[in-house]
């Protein structure tokens, strides 16, 4: 018997949250971030091809997957989104570094949703937005966009959140 064989090896045991080549699985997507992913698919589409919203709307609730998105938070990014993109972008050019004809225009989706959610969504922690946001940025967006949206939305939080913001900074759960 080799060493392998004998019979005191005792079998592998699973790694839970590991694949089969030890990389880490991913979490199950909430209803909400699949409606951020879609929400963001669609804005693209605004951003890109100046597409109607009503459009946009009826084509991206017709793609695979879209049953197991938040519906209500899907209209409610891309509707209000689109609604007011003026306010949306007045709140980040200040915290550009460059014009927003040079911005990826996934990332600045991204950013529009994570500026709508610190306006409206206040049931959902600014942390969680922004985290959300980078998620988003990291997985469809270029190299290190995820990056600039993290800096510019940092940056817009305290304006939005201020004593959310500021709580969790004193609390040692964000960085000053």
């Amino acid at each position: 018997m080799t060493e392998d064989s004998s019979p005191d090896t005792k079998p592998r045991q699973s790694r839970t949250g590991l694949t089969s080549t030890g990389a880490r699985k991913a979490a199950a997507k909430s209803n909400r971030s699949r409606s951020r992913e879609f929400a963001l698919q669609a804005l693209y589409q605004h951003l890109v091809g100046r597409n109607d919203a009503t459009d946009i709307d009826h084509f991206t609730r017709d793609l695979a997957g879209f049953h197991k998105a938040d519906a209500a938070h899907y209209d409610a990014l891309l509707h209000g989104s689109i609604r007011e993109e003026a306010e949306l972008d007045a709140l980040i050019l200040p915290l550009l570094d460059r014009k927003f004809t040079e911005i990826s225009p996934i990332e600045h989706a991204v950013m529009w949703i994570g500026v709508y959610e610190f306006r409206h969504c206040l049931d959902v922690p600014w942390r969680v937005v922004l985290n959300e946001c980078i998620e988003l940025a990291k997985e469809f967006g270029g190299t290190d966009g995820h990056k600039y949206v993290n800096a510019v939305l940092n940056g817009v939080a305290p304006q939005l959140r201020g004593l959310e913001v500021e709580a969790d900074r004193a609390s040692g759960k964000a960085r000053p």
